[in-house]
């Protein structure tokens, strides 16, 4: 537990040496990560946050990924930290999975088969937990090395 403080503190350090030189004004707050065992979310609330967040989150996304490149460098089994700023990857994961829904739901329908959009590994994986609840449907996912993938949803 002490080193999962510790984690957090440099996320937290890492992540405002990032954003302070910026100009941004934000706060941080650290909180356990849903469904995760020690993950820790950094949840940052800006009057900034269109530019953290960048479009379509890209910036958040990078902000991320140098934050946990970083704490890593330190600690190789470090959880990994997931980055939020007002509560925009909460809303954007809902209408994923709101959309895969309702794609699956046009499939039982209509027989025939649909594609998500290109997703990223996080995404997919949201996409396929969800889906796998759903009784008659499966998904598959695009072979291929790229880093963004389609998912095909199809009657089981």
């Amino acid at each position: 537990m002490e080193t999962l403080q510790k984690i957090t503190a440099m996320a937290e350090r890492v992540t405002q040496s990032i954003l302070r030189p910026l100009g941004y004004t934000f706060e941080l707050t650290a909180t356990p990560t849903e469904g995760e065992e020690n993950g820790v979310t950094l949840m940052i609330s800006s009057p900034d946050a269109r530019y953290i967040i960048g479009d379509e989150g890209d910036k958040l996304d990078d902000l991320q990924y140098l934050v946990n490149r970083l704490v890593q460098a330190e600690w190789e089994e470090a959880p990994r930290i997931r980055i939020d700023c007002d509560h925009y990857r909460e809303r954007a994961e809902a209408k994923l999975l709101r959309r895969a829904r309702s794609r699956a739901e046009r499939v039982l329908q209509s027989g025939r088969p649909l594609q998500m959009e290109r997703l990223n590994a996080y995404q997919r994986r949201l996409v396929h937990n969800e889906l796998s609840k759903m009784e008659g449907i499966r998904t598959v996912s695009e072979d291929s090395d790229s880093r963004f993938k389609r998912i095909t949803i199809c009657r089981a």
